[in-house]
């Protein structure tokens, strides 16, 4: 069959047509004009209600055991935002802190927070106590909703913050947890789910209106130095991602000269969200996208390689494996970082009729692309490309457009814009090099009280810069380089860390690489890579084995001058991006013993 069946040119005004959910309209917003989605919902609230009429019956969380429909999963929201208007006073733009693992009670807070208009703040749960304590703190939070393991972190020190900020509540989540309950902690299930007062009307005739331009969310920056810094939302900002995330492949349905269907047929569909709640890509890019097309969301509490212990339905007491629970849920989207689909990639679920494998969070090698086309010949590929302060994806490419090109993360979203400035500050053509700058109703609105920050990568026409490097191609297709701080400069020679590792991953035996630099007097900089090894070869490979792949791919000015082996997995952020600093201490400690010693080092 030949490809495409339409041109780009036709795709876009067939997707951005009259009635479409995609149709753009110009609006004034926040002084500025903006292309739109005509279509949009008005607030979060109003999302969410669309979607409870139309799915009430269906299901919409599994975990583990428990199976909760929209309709349930609606009674629980509204109860949660009834207590916290009549007990505890939360209105309209109050900041409710929420800060656990992946567990159905945040879905249902989440849900009750806008229910309210009271603006959720996502802390990342895995933060120590410092941060963790400035996120909450810096945003004033006025409820705090926690998990058993940040109530045992922060229960030294929460009194002090309760009364800097005024605190009402502080509830712990887990319905069992005992050994947490000190000091000002409540346990969620006793103040909320038992809760016998009046709630049940409460909200009825006082529902605030929320407008598009309203505060909807706080996230907090993934950085690995300093203290997060919070992404303030509007509503508007957020709900943009809803419709932006199934941007990709329904352009790549219209370029096979398929007509768009938004009516689901067949037995419902799930998503596997696994990455982190409390991140852009679990909330705003899974959760948002499955709630918009009555999919149910399939959580794990964390993304577990191994077999895992849990209940089942029917049969106490027996093991699901990943794999099982992806069939048993008829899970249709999965993916993640990279280390997530190559996990996928090894499991045995080859075959399985999986509809759609999502690269996100950092960039794929190109060989890991190809083993999941092969593995999986039925998915749709797709990319994405955001961050958290554009509430996800901006960009985005799938199926035969990512197969033609794929090293690209797509073409930017209708509502947004994408330029590329050189460090001249001049926007640059197709083809050359310089930093990605993205425009859009879904660019953040500021850094929570926090002017300076927001200054330096908002400018005041509204672009965001992303500190990436990259270059876009004659058709508007972007290519993500590397980011600006992970560039290796040697000798004057500029080299992407990114095409060194994607050098290194074509050795199948490898979970991840890590490209970074290591000073040195005469070249200012010399390449080290780190790598983590899958657990049936470790022991098996080689630095020798490794430098000659390296060598067989890369201009010698880019080849490592060492190799570091690691069996355990990498520390990432949230957003499944790898942490580097402690790699480039780790690199640099290494080259360093090499150098002293003068004489090559035994696998490390």
């Amino acid at each position: 069959m030949s490809w495409p069946k339409r041109s780009l040119a036709e795709v876009e005004a067939i997707l951005c047509g009259p009635g479409s959910p995609h149709e753009i309209e110009t609006r004034l917003v926040d002084g500025r004009l903006q292309r739109v989605y005509k279509h949009l919902a008005p607030s979060l609230r109003a999302f969410w209600l669309s979607s409870v009429e139309k799915y009430h019956n269906d299901t919409y969380v599994v975990f583990e055991a428990e199976r909760l429909s929209y309709g349930q999963v609606h009674e629980y929201a509204m109860k949660a935002a009834g207590v916290y208007y009549t007990a505890y006073g939360i209105r309209k733009g109050d900041r409710i802190c929420i800060c656990s693992r992946n567990c159905p009670e945040f879905t249902v807070n989440w849900w009750a927070c806008h229910l309210l208009g009271a603006v959720p703040v996502l802390v990342n749960a895995w933060l120590p106590l410092e941060p963790l304590k400035y996120c909450i703190l810096h945003t004033q939070c006025r409820l705090i909703l926690i998990d058993s393991e940040r109530a045992a972190i922060l229960e030294p020190v929460l009194t002090a913050m309760c009364s800097e900020i005024g605190v009402t509540a502080v509830l712990v989540l887990d319905p069992s947890c005992d050994t947490c309950l000190r000091k000002r902690m409540e346990r969620y299930h006793d103040v909320v789910i038992n809760f016998v007062g009046h709630w049940r009307n409460v909200l009825d005739d006082r529902y605030p209106t929320i407008r598009p331009e309203d505060n909807a969310t706080i996230m907090f920056t993934s950085g690995t130095t300093g203290l997060p810094k919070g992404v303030l939302s509007t509503q508007r900002q957020f709900l943009t991602n809803s419709l932006n995330t199934v941007v990709a492949n329904r352009r790549a349905a219209l370029r096979r000269g398929e007509n768009l269907n938004s009516t689901p047929s067949g037995p419902q569909k799930g998503a596997l969200i696994a990455v982190p709640l409390f991140h852009v890509t679990g909330t705003t890019s899974y959760t948002m996208m499955a709630t918009m097309l009555g999919m149910k969301i399939v959580l794990m509490r964390k993304w577990i390689v191994e077999e895992v212990k849990t209940p089942s339905y029917d049969i106490s007491d027996v093991f699901l494996t990943r794999s099982s629970l992806i069939r048993r849920e008829n899970v249709c989207v999965a993916g993640g970082v990279p280390a997530m689909v190559s996990d996928l990639v090894d499991s045995s679920l080859a075959g399985y009729n999986l509809e759609g494998l999502f690269f996100g969070g950092s960039p794929a090698p190109e060989i890991l692309t190809d083993r999941a086309r092969q593995v999986f010949p039925a998915a749709q590929m797709s990319q994405g490309y955001g961050l958290t302060e554009t509430n996800s994806i901006s960009v985005g490419n799938a199926g035969e457009d990512y197969v033609t090109r794929p090293s690209s993360t797509g073409r930017a979203c209708p509502v947004n814009d994408i330029v590329i400035i050189n460090e001249a500050g001049v926007c640059v053509p197709p083809g050359q090099v310089g930093e990605i700058w993205i425009r859009g109703p879904n660019v953040m609105k500021e850094y929570w009280h926090d002017p300076e920050a927001t200054s330096k990568i908002l400018t005041s026409d509204g672009w965001l810069k992303s500190g990436d490097i990259g270059s876009i191609d004659e058709e508007g297709f972007l290519y993500v380089k590397d980011r600006i701080k992970d560039v290796i400069i040697r000798g004057g020679e500029t080299i992407s860390s990114v095409s060194i590792e994607n050098a290194v991953y074509t050795d199948p035996r490898i979970l991840e690489v890590a490209a970074v630099g290591v000073p040195d007097k005469r070249l200012g900089e010399l390449v080290v890579v780190v790598v983590s090894i899958k657990a049936p070869y470790r022991g098996q490979v080689t630095e020798a084995s490794l430098m000659s792949v390296a060598q067989k791919n890369l201009p010698r000015y880019a080849i490592p001058v060492m190799i570091v082996l690691r069996d355990e997995p990498f520390e990432l952020t949230p957003s499944g991006k790898i942490m580097k600093g402690e790699l480039r201490k780790l690199a640099r400690w290494h080259w360093e013993k090499r150098c002293a010693n003068a004489q090559p080092t035994a696998n490390l």
